[in-house]
């Protein structure tokens, strides 16, 4: 779609301000992102960049928003190229994938991952990968009739960026031991959840 010239300059300087704040973000803790900083290193008046965006905050929800829809099309490609054996084995995938994003992604753990505004992300954004998630299980072993699989999945992806979450702040990285508590205890909702008659 070809928008018209003002239009794609206000795109191109809010894809400016956001691949900046990744920049800063990739090499400096949270604390150095601010619109002031931003503004120099993207070049722009700080009354530009206010124009989009009126606070940080709202710098890094669009971010998270950005990082999540990311982190969706990674998981997605991932998982083209992983059949799980199990309902543990497929998670795992699902954990290894979402880990390999956030390593590759500095800015995406310290926003996400460790909770720098409330909610870190939004339910419709978990929604998203939860629904990539079934669609994974439901693709390598396939799930019997249970009742309500997407509020079943979006739990369990709310588990995993939980345990995920802790496992960062708690170990200043993602670690193994981050894996597989969110494999062990995904697997476990969704084993109970399969035990409960549809």
């Amino acid at each position: 779609m070809i928008l018209p010239a003002k239009q794609q300059r206000s795109l191109d300087r809010i894809n400016k301000i956001l691949d900046t704040a990744e920049l800063i973000l990739e090499h400096e803790p949270l604390s150095a992102l601010s619109i002031a900083k931003i503004s120099v290193e993207a070049g722009l008046k700080r009354t530009s960049t206010y124009k989009f965006f009126e606070t940080t905050d709202d710098i890094k929800l669009t971010l998270i928003q950005r990082y999540v829809e990311t982190c969706n099309e990674v998981l997605s490609v991932d998982l083209q190229t992983h059949v799980g054996a199990d309902y543990s084995r497929c998670l795992k995938n699902c954990v290894n994938s979402i880990i390999g994003f956030f390593k590759a992604r500095p800015g995406a753990q310290k926003l996400i991952l460790e909770n720098t505004v409330s909610p870190a992300v939004t339910s419709s954004d978990l929604h998203k990968i939860a629904a990539t998630i079934l669609k994974h299980v439901e693709g390598s072993i396939g799930l019997p009739n249970m009742f309500n699989k997407t509020g079943v999945f979006l739990v369990i992806t709310q588990i995993i960026f939980s345990i995920l979450s802790l496992n960062a702040k708690e170990d200043n990285e993602l670690t193994e031991v981050g894996l597989n508590e969110a494999v062990r205890a995904s697997n476990a909702y969704l084993l109970s959840c399969l035990a409960t008659p549809a």
